[in-house]
Formats: C-alpha cells, structure tokens, sequence
C-alpha cells in the first residue's frame, strides 16, 4: 500500500493550492481518507476527511478547503482556498478502512500514511 501526496509549494497569503493523495494498493473508494498537517513546532492537526458519503473538516478550514475523491483514479484531493501563513506546514494524507465517525479525526486511528507535502504560505 502506497499514498503519494503532491502539490505543495509555495503561495501567496489568499492564493490556492490543490494537494493530491494517489493511492496504490488499495480501492480508495473503500477507505476513510484523511489530511492532517504539522506546522514547525506544533502537533499534528487534523484537516478535513472523506469517509463514504461524509466530509469532515476542521473548524480552522472549513469554507476555505474542500476535499474530494476520484475513485476512477484512485485519488483523494484538497482544494485549500484562501490559503494564510497560518495555513503553512506539512500535509500529510493517511487512510484506513476500519474507521468510524468518532474516529476520523484522530490520527493515530489511521493505518496508512504518505509521505507528506510542504506548503508555505508567504508573502
């Protein structure tokens, strides 16, 4: 089981980046999917989650992110909009099959992690 996360770079306060999560290995439309994101200095902070028919987003990112599944090419995407230096860190997307809806939100629920995708926000 492979996630590859791409996409990140560098952007301007209030420009958009699209992050992908391409996964092998696995039929992602089988499996919660999740982003999280750890900035220099902080924990691990869960971003937004595609579990079935259900989104989850983190308060600090909800209206300015969407997430989305193409199961066709077995990726997950996060459009991030509105982008702040707040918003700077590593995105990480993770996947498991197990989850329940009390869990999404937690990381250390999760089986499977890529390898994470830096994102600057800066002027």
């Amino acid at each position: 089981v492979q996630l590859q996360a791409s996409g990140g770079g560098l952007v301007q306060p209030g420009g958009s980046l699209r992050l992908s999560c391409a996964a092998s290995g696995l039929t992602i439309s089988r499996y919660t999917v999740g982003w999280f994101r750890r900035a220099p200095g902080k924990d691990r902070e869960f971003v937004a989650a595609v579990k079935s028919g259900d989104i989850h987003y983190a308060t600090s990112v909800r209206g300015r992110f969407s997430i989305s599944r193409d199961n066709a090419k077995n990726t997950v995407y996060l459009q991030m909009n509105s982008l702040t230096p707040e918003d700077t860190a590593v995105y990480y997307c993770a996947a498991d099959r197990q989850l329940i809806t009390s869990t999404v939100r937690n990381g250390a629920y999760y089986d499977y992690w890529g390898q994470g995708t830096q994102v600057t926000v800066s002027s």
